[in-house]
C-alpha cells in the first residue's frame, strides 16, 4: 500500500508524518483492498485542515475531510471518518455476495 503525505501552507514534521503513516497502515485491516492513501495537511488561519483520500480496487475512492484547532486531533477524526466509510463499504460488499441459491447452481 502506498502512503503519501502532502502539506499546504506548512511544513510536515517527522513526528507528524510518522503519526499519519501509522494511522494509514491500519486501514488494510479494515478493508484489505485499499491500495493508496493520500493525506493532505493544511493550516488555514488558526485551524488545521486534513483531507484523506483512499483508493481501493474496482475504482472505489473514499474521501474524508476535517477541520479542528489541533492537527493531531484533526488527523484522528479524519481517519475515524475514513474507517467508518471503509467498514460500511466492506459490509455492503460482503452482504451483496451471499451464497448462491440452490436453483442457480445448475
Amino acid at each position: 500500500m502506498n502512503i503519501a503525505v502532502n502539506a499546504r501552507h506548512m511544513e510536515v514534521t517527522d513526528a507528524m508524518r510518522q503519526y499519519v503513516e501509522t494511522k494509514a497502515a491500519k486501514l488494510p485491516r479494515i478493508y484489505h483492498n485499499v491500495q493508496t492513501v493520500e493525506v493532505i495537511l493544511d493550516r488555514e488561519a488558526d485551524k488545521a485542515f486534513v483531507e484523506t483520500v483512499a483508493t481501493a480496487t474496482h475504482k472505489n475512492t473514499f474521501v474524508a475531510t476535517q477541520k479542528h484547532d489541533d492537527m493531531y486531533a484533526c488527523i484522528d477524526q479524519c481517519f475515524d471518518k475514513l474507517t467508518e466509510q471503509l467498514r460500511r463499504h466492506k459490509d455492503k460488499v460482503r452482504d451483496h455476495k451471499g451464497p448462491a441459491r440452490p436453483e442457480q447452481r445448475q
